[in-house]
């Protein structure tokens, strides 16, 4: 029987072996998703909000066990391994606490005495989700649809079964019904036919633009709805008026954090000519104390790459890039899934690193001296996440607002998801949203009611 394995990236140890389940099984799975989907249908806002508090409680409690998981299945740091169970929490409460508000009833003035709109359950939701943030993706998914009442299917990544299991448990300790988030740990040959299912009415997929691209195929073929947030090339424009000082700070959490492994990461340092000697001192500084250090250790900010082949990847778009002309100021070496944080410059488009989404701990810096010059820049990619732009006076950069390719511009601030704001791209990266309302809506059925 064909197995899953989860390794330690840190130090190689086979963690354990997970069961790859049948597509016969999987169907079984799903059908009884759909039987607790038609029953949780009929339960009450209230009570669904109590559940989300219930999971939000148990998140909060389970943290340190969830995260070490977590951890030791795909690097990353223990710290932010933390802080993301804290932050799966927060969208739980998030929900529990506004989705009636966002569920109610949309009154419009017709000739109808009355008209309005209801928001109505799909059915079961198939969620792809990737090895990232192997919580956080599939809460942000999970707590809006719970309140709406859809049913939850999972097919996590491979690598990260212990923590797919863990998101079952939790579902089942909340009171949930067994049935109603289940997990298909199943080969991708069975995807395509749980998707063509009859009882699964949407799927959401977080990945790479291929995967999007092949689910979104067969959805597409059986007419049903997708939300895809795919890849991120993020540029981080640091203007003629940036304060050097807060572009360093956020361009390296922007980018180091979690390894650098991020889809809405700042991947394209776009830096005005004025600054950029000094910006790449001030960044050279902080990576010359920085090296991959164990995930385990509470002070840890940069772990081990999830696996092998994705660090040999972001070498090889390195390598390639230097060949074409980029200079290599520090780092790039790399031992199995240890990547040395690395900084090129004199990057141009057409070189692989800032043509194709780069994962991993690589911060690379393109140069400009206009403003239409760093817009142009800043488009010239196949995707459209996100932006930052970093200016002591954003109010005369507002233009770029609406010039700005993508799903969202922060100012002097990296890309982040907040429970609040709506989240997902354009293009490549992908289309729909998650979380605040917009999210919540996506796999619903917006009923017209008409009363002549």
């Amino acid at each position: 029987m064909k197995q899953f394995k989860s390794i330690n990236p840190f130090d190689g140890e086979i963690l354990n072996q997970y069961s790859v389940i049948s597509g016969d099984e999987a169907i079984k799975r799903v059908e009884s998703n759909h039987r607790a989907f038609t029953d949780f249908q009929k339960v009450s806002y209230n009570e669904r909000s109590h559940r989300l508090e219930k999971l939000s409680e148990l998140l909060k409690n389970n943290k340190e066990e969830l995260a070490l998981t977590m951890t030791q299945e795909m690097g990353k740091p223990i710290s932010q391994a933390i802080a993301e169970v804290e932050k799966c929490a927060w969208v739980c409460d998030y929900y529990a606490q506004n989705g009636d508000d966002f569920l109610s009833d949309d009154t419009i003035k017709t000739d109808a005495s009355n008209s309005f709109v209801k928001h109505e359950p799909l059915g079961s939701i198939l969620a792809i989700m990737p090895w990232n943030f192997p919580y956080w993706q599939f809460f942000r998914f999970a707590a809006p649809n719970v309140m709406a009442g859809n049913g939850l299917l999972l097919k996590h990544a491979p690598n990260i079964q212990g923590c797919a299991e863990h998101i079952i448990e939790l579902f089942k300790a909340a009171g949930f019904d067994p049935d109603y988030c289940q997990n298909l740990p199943v080969d991708v040959s069975d995807v395509e036919s749980i998707i063509e299912h009859k009882a699964v009415q949407g799927v959401t997929l977080t990945g790479s633009t291929g995967a999007g691209s092949a689910v979104a195929s067969i959805a597409g073929k059986n007419i049903k709805k997708t939300v895809l947030e795919l890849g991120g090339s993020n540029p981080f424009i640091v203007m003629e008026d940036a304060d050097l000082d807060v572009a360093l700070e956020k361009a390296w959490i922007g980018r180091m954090q979690n390894t650098g492994q991020s889809c809405i990461a700042a991947k394209r340092f776009i830096v005005h000519e004025k600054h950029v000697d000094d910006f790449i001192d001030g960044f050279l500084s902080k990576l010359m104390g920085t090296q991959v250090e164990n995930p385990e250790d509470n002070e840890s900010f940069i772990g081990p790459m999830a696996r092998i082949d994705l660090a040999e990847e972001l070498e090889n778009q390195m390598k390639k890039s230097v060949e074409m002309g980029a200079q290599l100021i520090h780092g790039g070496n790399r031992t199995d899934a240890h990547f040395q944080p690395a900084l090129l410059a004199n990057v141009k488009p057409g070189m692989p690193v800032f043509d194709e989404e780069t994962f991993g701990p690589l911060a690379s810096v393109t140069t400009f001296k206009t403003e239409q010059e760093a817009l142009e820049l800043a488009n010239r990619t196949d995707y459209g996440l996100g932006a930052s732009v970093i200016s002591k006076n954003p109010e005369r950069h507002v233009s770029l607002l609406r010039e700005i390719q993508g799903g969202a511009v922060f100012f002097n601030e990296i890309v982040k998801s907040d429970p609040r704001l709506p989240f997902g791209g354009t293009h490549k990266s992908g289309y729909g949203r998650e979380l605040a309302k917009e999210g919540i809506l996506e796999f619903t059925n917006q009923k017209v009611i008409y009363f002549a």
